[in-house]
């Protein structure tokens, strides 16, 4: 059986009466867990309440037992892993390990030249990206005095404390779906692989790859934890269906498609799990039967807690 858990874009409007909600939503409706994004705005606007990251997640840490919990995922583009690793072991000691440190090489222009932080070409974040890895697993998972000598970060006889009290600290997640770079990394560094907005059918073929690149990294693949993450536009009648998908059905390619063709060309192209309670149920086993172990379901209206409730009774109880 998959964990069902949310993911809420942290830069969409978020304050601090919609996350508690949230969180204790997530909490008491029997998810596995809450998920966020760590961004300060969208790529194109508009600029909404953006609530900071790693203080929200100490939120969820302090006011829940049972879910756990993460970014998805912190950048290196303007997260230091030095710093980072050092809150996220603290996160984790203070949930008794429900800590989970989703982290990403970073790719959105804007909120970088918004801020002055420096984002790079591809090559550039990518370079970064492996050297923070490095960095990150080296300071978590060893108990002895570190030296790093990199582009990026330098350490000389490091060592976090205390150590975690958990062995090895949170669990690193790595989201992203790229064969070139991001899957060979995620096969060498990470405990949990998160794919991002891809289709049952790709969420297979990768996770595929994984166990090939993994073997090749001297692990087991059972090691690494497969997840998927989506978007969900769940709706409690076909009358509603229509009216949340109605933006969407602007899109050309979706213009003269009826209402069940919609929602099918979402989930086929990893857009979005479209539907009723049943339809939404049998698209959700798709990727179970693809081999995902948890799905993080991005969930979009941050005020609509009627509807999450009512998915949480008909869906989620229901898998």
């Amino acid at each position: 059986m998959a964990a069902i858990s949310l993911m809420i874009e942290g830069q969409q409007g978020l304050t601090w009466k919609r996350w508690s909600t949230l969180v204790e939503q997530a909490e008491t409706l029997g998810f596995a867990g809450i998920f966020r994004s760590d961004h300060f705005t969208d790529p194109v606007g508009p600029t909404e309440d953006s609530l900071e990251m790693l203080v929200s997640l100490a939120h969820v840490a302090e006011r829940t037992q049972r879910i756990h919990f993460g970014p998805l995922v912190a950048p290196f583009s303007f997260r230091d892993p030095i710093m980072l690793a050092r809150q996220a072991a603290a996160l984790d000691d203070l949930s008794d390990g429900r800590m989970i440190l989703g982290v990403g090489a970073g790719w959105q222009d804007r909120e970088h030249a918004m801020f002055g932080y420096h984002l790079g070409d591809i090559k550039t974040r990518m370079a970064r990206f492996e050297e923070g890895l490095e960095v990150i697993t080296q300071l978590l998972r060893s108990t002895k005095p570190t030296t790093f000598e990199g582009h990026f970060y330098q350490l000389r006889d490091a060592v976090l404390l205390p150590h975690p009290t958990h062995a090895g600290g949170p669990r690193i997640l790595i989201g992203g779906n790229g064969m070139k770079r991001t899957l060979p990394l995620t096969a060498r560094y990470a405990d949990i692989w998160n794919g991002v907005f891809i289709s049952a059918e790709e969420f297979k073929e990768r996770s595929e790859a994984l166990d090939t690149l993994t073997k090749e990294a001297g692990r087991e693949p059972s090691s690494l934890k497969r997840t998927a993450m989506i978007t969900l536009i769940y709706a409690r009648d076909e009358q509603e269906l229509a009216q949340l998908l109605q933006k969407r059905r602007q899109q050309p390619e979706l213009a003269n498609l009826s209402l069940a063709e919609t929602s099918q060309y979402l989930v086929a192209h990893g857009q979005a799990i479209a539907g009723t309670a049943e339809q939404v149920r049998q698209h959700i086993q798709t990727y179970i039967q693809a081999g995902a172990e948890e799905m993080m379901l991005q969930w979009s209206d941050q005020t609509d807690i009627v509807r999450l409730q009512d998915f949480a009774q008909n869906v989620l109880k229901r898998l």
